[in-house]
């Protein structure tokens, strides 16, 4: 005779359904993401994966985590074997293995949420749209910066068209928005799990689930709100010029003296047509010189040489010799900024370097790996982020993968500026999703800090993302193009540009005080026995 389960047993389930159910919202979740753009999917995906792994043990929920995590990672982030396929020279089968090891070691994160999301349902009487929401978003953040960090695929990304919901980021980063899709999921779960849990334990209060539903509707609401009256404000009168020059350079091509010419030829020649419309700035790619600016003596002069012709401000990437040592040179990827005198106004270098792409970590160790960038030395970070303060305004430079940190942007503008200017090289990932979802990404890095967004990228997307995240002008992917835009300057400073992360800090104590006090109290809040 089989025994009439109770409020705080996981259930008797069969974990081949539920594993089967969490690899297909996993797998559904990643057309939300830009590039397939089906961002309606987002707000039921992660429901069917919450509802089953709740009621479950830990082992299955963990399992089913790593089932949900393993083709959702894989289905937003599989463009990165294009770079190691293509210019690492890796048979596609391993480049393929490599990123799966990636999303395995990504899913570990979503394993650890099903299993604190399952213990704290099963035992506590708080819905599951407070519980699930502050987990997932604590777990984004911690995989966003342990192991130097990689915050891709952050589930608010999937809403970056949505401008009036969006708009909270410039208090809560872009955590807020993934809170708030989370938290509609957890509550269809809730309802769900609220019929279930009625049925084994007649007497299961639903007051929590429907005060939870009820507070997560005002949220929304408040959002919308808000966010409409940020895109009603009046926007600044203080516009200044900008050109952007997409090069369209084959990566293949890019270092080889053969074709150095002919790629500082191209630029030249898309700066020559766009330098007719007299814009106050001028913007190339991420490495955009062929050359080592200042130790190829014959190309840095004819770049000063046709600077000092055109004086128009010109902002470049390089890579830059910073020393040499017995171990040979000690390099930097970097921003420079030519002023009309062909003077260096301006220097930036990357701080935050990509792993494998840039430096190897655990070099030591890891010794027979080799990085994927060009050079004739080691790559070494920055030591200071640096903005250019010019007689247009305060501009700050996130170089590539820096643009998708958000504490990272951030504080380029603690002290202040009115633009961000973001270079970089996609050609590295071809034609797939990877450039689109980059290119998204700085819709957020614009509302966070309410600062407009100039993205210069050698093969796209390059385009003017304005301060509230509308995306104005964009490029083409695999184009030589070269656009001049009206750029509104913006010199506020928002909450998170000011407080930054304080409503993850929120979320991580709001589960700490839950889990504390399932600790010290163990028992059934009616006066029931200890929950199992």
């Amino acid at each position: 005779m089989s025994r009439k389960l109770k409020f705080g047993e996981p259930s008797a389930d069969n974990s081949a359904v539920i594993y089967f159910v969490s690899f297909f919202s996993g797998l559904l979740l990643s057309f939300a993401f830009p590039g397939r753009d089906i961002p309606l999917v987002a707000w039921i995906a992660v429901a069917p994966f919450i509802y089953y792994s709740a009621e479950s043990s830990p082992r299955t929920s963990f399992r089913a985590g790593l089932a949900f995590g393993i083709p959702f990672f894989f289905g937003t982030q599989y463009w990165i074997y294009y770079s190691i396929n293509h210019y690492g020279n890796m048979h596609l089968i391993f480049s393929l293995a490599i990123i799966l090891l990636l999303c395995i070691y990504e899913s570990l994160y979503i394993g650890i949420f099903a299993v604190l999301a399952s213990y704290l349902s099963r035992r506590t009487y708080f819905p599951m749209l407070l519980i699930a929401p502050s987990i997932w978003v604590c777990m984004e953040f911690i995989r966003g910066f342990m192991f130097t960090g990689f915050p891709w695929s952050l589930v608010g990304y999937t809403q970056y068209g949505s401008l009036p919901l969006i708009q909270i980021s410039d208090i809560t980063g872009v955590y807020g928005v993934s809170f708030l899709v989370v938290a509609v999921n957890a509550a269809i779960a809730d309802v769900l799990l609220l019929r279930k849990k009625r049925k084994l334990t007649p007497l299961y209060p639903t007051i929590p689930v429907y005060i939870g539903i009820s507070t997560l509707a005002i949220l929304l609401v408040a959002s919308l709100i808000y966010g409409n009256i940020r895109l009603k404000e009046t926007q600044s009168t203080n516009s200044i010029k900008v050109a952007i020059v997409q090069g369209n350079i084959d990566q293949n091509k890019k270092w080889e003296k053969a074709y150095q010419s002919s790629v500082f030829s191209t630029y030249i020649e898309l700066t020559k047509k766009v330098s007719r419309e007299g814009p106050d700035l001028i913007v190339w790619p991420e490495t955009s010189v062929p050359f080592i600016f200042g130790s190829d003596k014959e190309f840095t002069s004819r770049l000063q040489d046709f600077q000092q012709s055109n004086r128009i401000p010109l902002l470049f990437g390089s890579i830059l010799v910073r020393s040499k040592d017995d171990k040979g040179y000690k390099l930097t990827n970097s921003a420079v900024l030519l002023d009309k005198n062909a003077n260096i106004a301006y220097r930036y270098d990357k701080v935050h370097l990509v792993p494998f792409g840039e430096y190897v970590p655990l070099g030591r160790i890891l010794f027979f790996v080799e990085r994927l960038a060009e050079g004739i030395g080691a790559y070494v970070p920055g030591t200071e982020l640096r903005s250019a303060e010019t007689s247009f305004g305060t501009f700050s430079t996130a170089i590539c993968y820096e643009l998708i940190f958000p504490s990272l942007v951030r504080n380029f503008f603690q002290s202040g500026g009115d633009i961000l200017i973001t270079i970089t090289n996609d050609a590295w990932f071809g034609n797939t999703i990877g450039p689109v979802q980059h290119f998204y990404t700085s819709v957020f890095r614009a509302v966070e800090n309410r600062k407009p967004v100039i993205r210069a990228a050698n093969t796209g997307i390059s385009g003017y993302i304005d301060s509230r995240g509308m995306v104005v002008k964009k490029t083409d992917l695999f184009k030589s193009d070269a656009i001049v835009v009206d750029l509104i300057k913006n010199d506020k400073k928002t909450f998170y540009t000011k407080y930054g992360d304080i409503f993850i800090y929120i979320c991580l104590l709001t589960v700490t005080i839950i889990l504390i006090n399932q600790i010290f109290h163990k028992k059934n809040p009616t006066g029931g026995k200890q929950w199992q």
